[in-house]
C-alpha cells in the first residue's frame, strides 16, 4: 500500500499537470493574440499605403487621360481647319472653272454664229462662182469652137503624152541609177561567191556501160532462149543492149537507181561466173541493199560536206537518192550541194545566217527525190516534206519560192533563188536538146513580134539577148523604155530559162535624098 506521502505527491502531480497546461495554454494564447494584433496593424498600414498609392496613380491617370484628350482634340481641330481650307480652295477652283467654261461657251456661241454667217456668205460666193464658171465655159466654147468634152479630151491627151514622156524619163533614170548601184553590189557578191565555190561537173547520161572479160560472156548473160537476160531486165526494169558494143553491155534506163542496181548486179554475176535466174535474183537483192546503203552514205556525206546538222534521217536518205536524179544532165545532189555552198557564201557577204542559208539551199530541190513516184511538182512535194519533218518556216518558204511560184518572205529565200540560178546557168552545168533550144528562141521572137510597133526581132547570144527593131513612126524614144519593160515582163511570165535575157530595143531613123 502506498503511504500518505506518496498519495499526496500523486495528488499534487495530478492537480499541477492540468494547471500547468492551462497556464501554458493561456500564455501561448496571449502571445498569439499579440502577434495577431501586430499583424493586423501592419495589414492596416499596408492597406492604407496601398490606398494612398492607388489614389495617387488614379490622379496621375486622370491627368494623362485629360492631357491626351486635349492633345487629340487639338489635332482634330487642326485637321478640321486644314480640311476646311482645302475644301474652300477646291470650291474656289471649281468656281473659277465654271466661270471659264461659261466664258468659253459664250465664245463658242459667238464663233458658231460667225461661222454660220460665213457659210451663208460662202454659199452665195459659190453660187456666183458657179455662174461665172458656166459663163466662162460658154465663152471659151464660143471662142475655141470646141465643146467642153472635146476640149477636155484634147487637154487629157496633151497631159497624157507629157506624163508618159516624164514617166519614161523617170523610169529610165531610176533604173539606170538602181542598176548602177545594185549591179555593182550584186556582181561583187556573186563574183566572190562563185570564185570561192569551184565545183566540177560531169554531165549525167541515161546509160551505163559494163565491161566484159570476153565476148563469150555475152552468151552466158543472154542464157538459154534468153531466160537470163529476161530475168535481169524484169527484176531491174532496165534494158540490156548486148550486140552493139564489143566486150561491153550497155544498160539503158531513165531511172538511175534501177540502172545502178542492174550495173552492180551484172558486175557481181560476171565476177561470180554462175549466171542463172536464181543467182540473178540473189545478186539483184544484194545490189539493191548496196544501193540503199550507198544512198544513206551519200546523204550523210552531203550534209557533212555542207556543214549542216540536225536534219531528219528521212530527209538525209532522200538527199542521198538525189545522187541518182538529174535535171538537164546536171546531178541533182551535186546541184543542191553547190546551191548550199553558194547560198552560204552570199549570206556571209550580206551578214545573214549562214547555216540557215546553207540548210535552205541544200533542201531546196528535195522534192526531186520523190517527184517521179508521187503526183505534184518538185516544189510542192519539197515543201510538204519540209513541213512533215518540222523544218523552219524560212526553209519552207525558200523551197516554195526558189522558182518564183510563191513570193519570198526573207532575204535567205532570195539568196537561194539566186544561188539556184547561178548553179543552173553556169557554162556546162546543164545541157539542152536542140528542139528545146530552138523552141525557146522562137518563143522569144514571137513574144517580141506580138507587141505593137515592133518591125522584127532577133534572138541572139544563144537566147541570152533579143534585139527588137521598132517602127520609128510608131514608137518614140520614150515609148522604147516602156516597150522594153513590157517585153521583159511578158518573157518572165511565159518562159522558163536559166540566167537572164537582155532586151535590146533599137529605133533607127533614116533620111535619104539625091543630089541631081
Amino acid at each position: 500500500m502506498l503511504g500518505p506521502i506518496a498519495i499526496a505527491v500523486i495528488i499534487t502531480l495530478v492537480i499541477s499537470i492540468p494547471v500547468t497546461a492551462v497556464v501554458a495554454s493561456n500564455r501561448k494564447k496571449s502571445e498569439i493574440e499579440g502577434k495577431i494584433g501586430s499583424a493586423e496593424d501592419k495589414a492596416r498600414e499596408i492597406i492604407d499605403e496601398a490606398l494612398k498609392t492607388a489614389e495617387a496613380k488614379k490622379r496621375e491617370g486622370l491627368l494623362e487621360v485629360k492631357e491626351e484628350s486635349i492633345r487629340t482634340k487639338n489635332e482634330l481641330d487642326k485637321e478640321i481647319k486644314e480640311r476646311r481650307a482645302e475644301v474652300q480652295r477646291f470650291e474656289r477652283r471649281v468656281q473659277q472653272k465654271e466661270e471659264n467654261i461659261d466664258k468659253k461657251a459664250d465664245s463658242i456661241e459667238k464663233k458658231e454664229a460667225h461661222l454660220a454667217k460665213r457659210e451663208e456668205e460662202l454659199a452665195k460666193q459659190r453660187e456666183e462662182i458657179s455662174k461665172l464658171n458656166e459663163q466662162r465655159i460658154q465663152e471659151l466654147e464660143r471662142i475655141s469652137g470646141l465643146t467642153s468634152d472635146q476640149a477636155k479630151d484634147y487637154l487629157l491627151k496633151i497631159v497624157e503624152d507629157e506624163v508618159k514622156h516624164e514617166t519614161a524619163v523617170m523610169i529610165k533614170e531610176l533604173e539606170t541609177r538602181a542598176k548602177e548601184e545594185a549591179d555593182k553590189k550584186a556582181k561583187e557578191y556573186v563574183v566572190n561567191a562563185i570564185q570561192k565555190c569551184a565545183a566540177d561537173h560531169v554531165s549525167e547520161t541515161t546509160i551505163s556501160v559494163v565491161q566484159l572479160p570476153n565476148d563469150e560472156m555475152k552468151g552466158r548473160i543472154i542464157g538459154r532462149e534468153g531466160r537470163n537476160i529476161r530475168t535481169l531486165e524484169t527484176l531491174t526494169g532496165v534494158d540490156l543492149i548486148i550486140d552493139d558494143t564489143p566486150e561491153a553491155v550497155v544498160l539503158s534506163g531513165f531511172d538511175p537507181i534501177r540502172r545502178e542496181v542492174a550495173r552492180i548486179a551484172l558486175e557481181k554475176l560476171i565476177v561470180d561466173g554462175r549466171i542463172h535466174p536464181a543467182r540473178i535474183e540473189e545478186m539483184v537483192e544484194k545490189a539493191q541493199r548496196e544501193v540503199e546503203a550507198m544512198i544513206k552514205e551519200e546523204g550523210e556525206a552531203a550534209i557533212l560536206e555542207v556543214g549542216v546538222h540536225g536534219i531528219h534521217p528521212e530527209l538525209v536518205r532522200l538527199l542521198g537518192k538525189m545522187k541518182f536524179r538529174t535535171s538537164y544532165g546536171q546531178n541533182a545532189l551535186k546541184h543542191s550541194i553547190e546551191v548550199a555552198q553558194l547560198s552560204g557564201l552570199l549570206a556571209a557577204e550580206m551578214g545573214l545566217d549562214v547555216r540557215m542559208a546553207k540548210r535552205a539551199g541544200l533542201l531546196h530541190d528535195i522534192g526531186k527525190a520523190v517527184d517521179h513516184e508521187m503526183e505534184g511538182s518538185h516544189i510542192q512535194l519539197g515543201a510538204e516534206l519540209c513541213k512533215k519533218y518540222k523544218e523552219s518556216a524560212t526553209v519552207i518558204n525558200a523551197v516554195e519560192s526558189h522558182h518564183g511560184d510563191v513570193e519570198p518572205n526573207s532575204l535567205i529565200a532570195c539568196i537561194v533563188q539566186a544561188a539556184d540560178t547561178i548553179s543552173a546557168a553556169r557554162p556546162g552545168a546543164r545541157r539542152e536538146t536542140l528542139e528545146t533550144y530552138t523552141s525557146r528562141l522562137k518563143q522569144l521572137e514571137d513574144i517580141s513580134n506580138n507587141f505593137k510597133g515592133v518591125d522584127k526581132s532577133f534572138a541572139i547570144q544563144a537566147g541570152r539577148e533579143i534585139r527588137v527593131m521598132v517602127v520609128p513612126e510608131q514608137i518614140s524614144d520614150s515609148d522604147m523604155v516602156l516597150l522594153a519593160r513590157d517585153i521583159s515582163k511578158q518573157i518572165e511570165a511565159e518562159l522558163e530559162y536559166p540566167g537572164q535575157i537582155k532586151i535590146n530595143v533599137i529605133r533607127e531613123s533614116r533620111v535619104t535624098d539625091y543630089a541631081k
